[in-house]
């Protein structure tokens, strides 16, 4: 069993505490690099793509083309659950995650190395929108990922603390992404057209090496191993589909997290995407004050990711997780009132303060999916479960959208729709610490 002991000597305290670091800093780092190159291609999407990929078509025309390449990332995301969830459960986190990191770092470096539409035609968007499938594909494998690999390696005491690592990676890679978009939106129009897009897309051939040399140094997760020297001591064999076990053994245990874990994609892009669609388009605010909202929103969830962890490790996950859900629907009414009130500065903090109180149930979020699913099928139990409420939620704003139609007011949609997401998340939390109580170890292999 995989279990933390007290280091016999100053020395094993020591090399345990480099090993940790190691593994937390490798946990953020991809995570980081991963959402740095699905948000680059969001942003450079909506900007410049519509002329340099679909430039025959009617302007309008190819920008909704070109935010449905960037939707095809979310379609991908479940496919890569069941297939890097299966390499997870059968050859190891550390294997899988490099195979992850390596993927969306070259598919993205080489989209900043494509020919445009003038260049290449009708090819060009096409091997864009396959480029832009396969970062999906990794997405959907790095978060679950990264936090089996933080939670498995943590002391039992701090394992909602290691398990945040990957979280960060969301805000900062908000963060780092919208400062390099906005630094090379400074340049000429004609040169952003002709080279400023690329470089974006570049860097992420040096975030690639320099991740990839931490990553290579992380050791492989000690439940893992203990898993593969249990089968192998009772003569067992590896599941030929660990995802037939999740539905076999744990099928209840998917809703509860697809349930949870709408808040994490649909709350997000609701108070980013929507939220920036209803400032501009309902009261004219220009889209900088919005983007800097959400750049805001991006500090204070990683403040609440912080706390949120810290919380976890006091509490338990699932307590947090339900508690962080409970205070953000008591904000929702605030929040509500300032959006409705029209004036820029309230809209401003109603924006900044939506994004920032995910992060309290963010933060402990992985640890408490975690331990839901056993060790031998865990990495696509996770994996499948999450990517699928992701996909539900990368909806979201289409849903609000209509919402508003039917209504005839995009006032009550935000406060409505986070609402009922926030419920989910509190129901789905509480639910999970009923499953999780009838269980002793919930992480050991």
């Amino acid at each position: 069993m995989a279990t933390s002991t007290a280091p016999s000597s100053p020395s094993a305290a020591q090399a345990d505490v480099k090993r940790l670091r190691r593994v937390a800093t490798t946990s953020f780092m991809g995570t980081a690099m991963e959402w740095y190159d699905y948000f680059i291609y969001g942003l450079l999407a909506a900007l410049v793509f519509d002329e340099l990929f679909f430039p025959s078509f009617d302007p309008a025309v190819g920008t909704v083309l070109a935010l449905l390449s960037f939707g095809i990332g979310f379609i991908a995301r479940p496919v890569g659950a069941i297939l890097f969830g299966h390499l997870g459960d059968r050859i190891g986190r550390k294997k899988t995650l490099i195979i992850t990191l390596l993927v969306i770092g070259l598919s993205t470096g080489i989209i900043g190395l494509l020919p445009t539409f003038d260049a290449i035609g009708f090819a060009a968007p096409i091997i864009l929108t396959t480029l832009r499938f396969i970062q999906g594909l990794s997405l959907g494998g790095e978060w679950s990922g990264a936090v089996l690999l933080a939670v498995e390696h943590a002391p039992a005491k701090q394992r909602a603390f290691y398990g945040a690592m990957p979280q960060y990676g969301s805000p900062v890679g908000t963060l780092v992404s919208s400062a390099v978009v906005a630094l090379v939106t400074l340049l000429p129009e004609d040169q952003l057209l002709a080279w400023g897009w690329r470089i974006p897309f570049l860097l992420s051939f040096v975030f690639l090496a320099v991740a990839l040399y931490m990553r290579l140094r992380v050791e492989e997760s000690p439940v893992f191993t203990d898993v593969v020297q249990v089968q192998q001591a009772q003569q067992e064999t590896k599941a030929k589909l660990p995802l037939i076990e999740v539905f076999r053994h744990a099928g209840g245990r998917v809703l509860i997290v697809i349930a949870t874990v709408l808040f994490a994609s649909g709350g997000f892009f609701l108070m980013t995407t929507y939220a920036v669609s209803f400032g501009t388009g309902e009261l004219g605010m220009e889209p900088w004050k919005l983007l800097t909202a959400t750049m805001i929103g991006a500090v204070l969830e990683a403040i609440g990711i912080y706390v949120g962890a810290k919380l976890g490790d006091r509490w338990g996950a699932w307590k947090t997780v339900a508690f962080g859900g409970i205070l953000a629907l008591v904000l929702v009414v605030p929040i509500a009132l300032m959006l409705g009130s029209g004036v820029e500065v309230l809209v401003i903090a109603a924006v900044a303060l939506g994004i920032g109180m995910l992060g309290i149930p963010y933060g402990p979020l992985g640890t408490m999916l975690s331990e839901l699913f056993s060790a031998r099928y865990r990495y696509s139990g996770v994996a499948v479960s999450y990517n699928i409420g992701g996909l539900i939620g990368g909806f979201v704003p289409s849903i609000a959208g209509a919402f508003a139609l039917a209504v005839g007011s995009a006032v009550v949609v935000i406060p409505v729709l986070l609402g009922i997401i926030m419920a989910l998340c509190v129901v789905g939390g509480l639910i999970a610490g009923r499953v999780l109580s009838r269980q002793q170890e919930t992480i050991a292999a």
